[in-house]
């Protein structure tokens, strides 16, 4: 099965380790960051698309895909 996740936050350190960490479990990348404002907050934001491939595993919504 092939999972896919988005990851948000703001544009901070939190935010690269939020996405370091996915890397480190096996996540990949997919398609390109996204970076865009946030006029609730005033800040900017941003995004970034991981996939993951898991063998031996059916897709369940209530599966917590941060643990896979």
């Amino acid at each position: 099965m092939k999972l896919y996740r988005l990851l948000t936050g703001e544009d901070d350190a939190a935010f690269c380790h939020k996405v370091s960490l996915a890397l480190s479990r096996g996540w990949a990348l997919h398609g390109s960051p996204t970076y865009a404002f946030d006029a609730a907050s005033g800040r900017m934001r941003c995004g970034q698309a991981v996939t993951k491939t898991v063998e031996g595993k059916d897709y369940d919504p209530a599966m917590k895909l941060g643990e896979q």
